[in-house]
This record gives structure tokens, C-alpha cells and sequence, in this order.
């Protein structure tokens, strides 16, 4: 990463610089300064107390990363919407998980992109900064470095990296738009299942519906919050599960898996500063159901 320094940059700390103008936090400076990592000034290491100049070229050079304990590179096929130095993002295909486990550590999306990395010489690991369920399509951005990582996972905290779903549910709703406010928990004896309870954490859904048939609702979803399984588990509470959800009491005649995918991705570009926004259209077995019924 590099950067030349600016007339209004004068007189800067190198520190000032990469925390104030570049968002590098403590944290990552830290692990630049005692993991093996560089910082250059026109070639040379400096300090964090090096003074800037007008014309300074200051780069940054990261350790290598250490991949996963369970991180495995396989030739899985990747749908890449869009890739530079620093951001990759994918249109995951339906019933692969997006990162391994101990009970699940091959065929997943991670692996695949370990694969694409050394089939293309990129020194990096994995840094999912927007997981989606192993049965959720659509789209998902993975950082490539620490730096970007940092950033968006700071973005993505101040609400500025927004997705949007396509669910489809069962019935047809009342409110044809609308708020859920519901508290989500974990489902007592269940590892997996949540549910809404009063001692959960707050969850908000704004939803939307876009076109109806005589059976199920497509809606358009954006989360104020992202609790694990949020859009599954509020549609369930007021009665409409998602399509092939059986987990939250859908029915899976029409589908094999709950129909959700994320088709808008939206965000601030963690080194360019451009706002990028990406699409991903219905998948083919989504618009089944809505052409079956």
C-alpha cells in the first residue's frame, strides 16, 4: 500500500497520517510494528514519529498472514462479482458454507478462495467481513488484508456497509410494509436455533413486499441489526417462515432451502473512499416458486 504525501500533509507525524487520514487503528498498527511488518518512507523505515514532507512516498508492508487452523486451499468454483488489491466480493452459491469448522473443514467458500489466491500469487489469507449462512445465496465481501479488514469491519459497525435481501415467504402479509422490532436469543436446549425472547439481544427488520402470488410474498429486506438467523427467525415469529426453512417451520415442497439471498451490497471502499454498490439477481430456484404459484 502507498501513498504520496500531500502539501496540506506537511509537517504531519507519520502516526497522525496512518491513524487520522488512513483509519489505521491502534491494534493494527501495533501488529505492523512488532509482527514483522514495514513502514517506508521513500523506501526507507522510518518511525511513527518521522515527520512528513511534501512528495514523501510512504508505504506500508503487512507480515504474511497465517491462514486458519482449519483453512484448507480447494478448487471450489467462485462467482467474483469484483476483485482489486484489497476487497473481493462473491455471489455464494447456495449450501456451501462460508467458512470452515471443526466438524466442516473442506468445501467451503474459504477454501475456495485460498485457492484462487495461490492460483494467483495474492499473499493473503481470508477475511470475511459479511458471512452468510450456509444455505443463503448472494452477496458476500471478504476483505484481503489486514488494513481493508480493519476498516470495513469498523464501517460495518457504524451501519455503513448495507445489504439487502430477497426473501420469500409463505402467505401473503397483512402490512404490506413494515417494521419488526423483536428481541432474538438462543433457543433454550437448541445450539443452533434462536428465537424471539424478551431477554435477547434487539433485532430490527424493515421489509417490504414486492410482488405477491396466490401462496408466498417476495419481500425486500434491509437489517438495522444482524443477529444470527434475524430475517428467519422474525418472519417465522409473525407466521410467514421463508420458503424451504424447515428449521423455522417452512415447508420445502418448492425449495430445498430457505429462500433467502442478499442482491444489494453497498459500502464505502476501505482505500479508495468510493462508495461501490453491487447486485446480484434472483437465483433460478427462487424465481421458480414465484412463476409456479
Amino acid at each position: 500500500m502507498e501513498w504520496i504525501i500531500k502539501k496540506e500533509m506537511e509537517g504531519k507525524l507519520l502516526r497522525e497520517f496512518l491513524q487520522n487520514d488512513q483509519g489505521f487503528s491502534r491494534r493494527l498498527l501495533k501488529s505492523l510494528i512488532y509482527n514483522g511488518g514495514k513502514l517506508l518512507v521513500n523506501g526507507t523505515e522510518e518511525t511513527l514519529r518521522y515527520i512528513l514532507k511534501p512528495g514523501d512516498i510512504v508505504s506500508v508492508e503487512f507480515a504474511l498472514e497465517v491462514k486458519g487452523t482449519y483453512m484448507q486451499a480447494e478448487d471450489i468454483p467462485l462467482d467474483i462479482v469484483y476483485e482489486d488489491d484489497a476487497i473481493l466480493i462473491i455471489n455464494k452459491q447456495q449450501g456451501i458454507a462460508t467458512i470452515p469448522s471443526f466438524k466442516h473443514q473442506s468445501g467451503t467458500l474459504a477454501n475456495g478462495v485460498l485457492f484462487h489466491y495461490e492460483k494467483h500469487s495474492i499473499p493473503y489469507t481470508v477475511h470475511v467481513v459479511t458471512r452468510l449462512d450456509r444455505d443463503t445465496s448472494g452477496l458476500l465481501l471478504i476483505a484481503k488484508h489486514r488494513f481493508s479488514h480493519s476498516i470495513l469491519s469498523t464501517l460495518q459497525k457504524q451501519g455503513k456497509v448495507k445489504r439487502k435481501y430477497y426473501a420469500i415467504v409463505e402467505g401473503l402479509l397483512d402490512k404490506k410494509k413494515g417494521i419488526i422490532d423483536a428481541n432474538i436469543g438462543r433457543k433454550d436446549g437448541s445450539i443452533i436455533e434462536r428465537t424471539v425472547r424478551e431477554d435477547g439481544q434487539r433485532a430490527v427488520t424493515h421489509y417490504e413486499v414486492v410482488r405477491e402470488t396466490a401462496t408466498h410474498s417476495l419481500l425486500q429486506i434491509q437489517l438495522e441489526t444482524g443477529r444470527t438467523h434475524q430475517i428467519r427467525v422474525h418472519f417465522s415469529h409473525i407466521g410467514h417462515p421463508l420458503a424451504g426453512d424447515d428449521l423455522y417451520g417452512g415447508q420445502k415442497a418448492l425449495i430445498n432451502r430457505q429462500a433467502l439471498h442478499c442482491f444489494s451490497l453497498c459500502f464505502e471502499h476501505p482505500v479508495s473512499k468510493e462508495w461501490m454498490t453491487f447486485h446480484a439477481s434472483l437465483p433460478k430456484e427462487m424465481m421458480e416458486i414465484l412463476s409456479d404459484n
